[in-house]
């Protein structure tokens, strides 16, 4: 599987917070979605000085483009306005043994 360093940042004018909040239990239900189709490696929140979320960073895996392209359609905090910015990039997840 190809895997993707997904970097979202939010929208920042005055409900930008409130938005994201309402619609973060869409996006964790998405999360948990992937996570079962394995796709899901990991992800969490960008914070700002005052600790409050700003932004996301997501590492994803698909079999192919087209379904990076499907979860790009599908994702609440790219579908609903949260992120203003979003970069995709390809990312390989290191394997240590310790």
């Amino acid at each position: 599987m190809k895997q993707y360093l997904i970097t979202g940042y939010d929208y920042t004018d005055e409900g930008a917070l409130d938005r994201r909040m309402g619609v973060r239990p869409h996006h964790l239900d998405a999360a948990k979605e992937l996570k079962e189709k394995g796709n899901y490696l990991m992800g969490g929140a960008i914070l700002n000085e005052e600790s409050q979320m700003i932004g996301s960073v997501m590492v994803l895996q698909f079999e192919t483009e087209e379904e990076l392209e499907a979860w790009k359609k599908s994702e609440p905090y790219i579908t609903q306005k949260i992120w203003e910015s979003v970069d995709i990039k390809p990312f390989k997840v290191a394997s240590v043994n310790v």
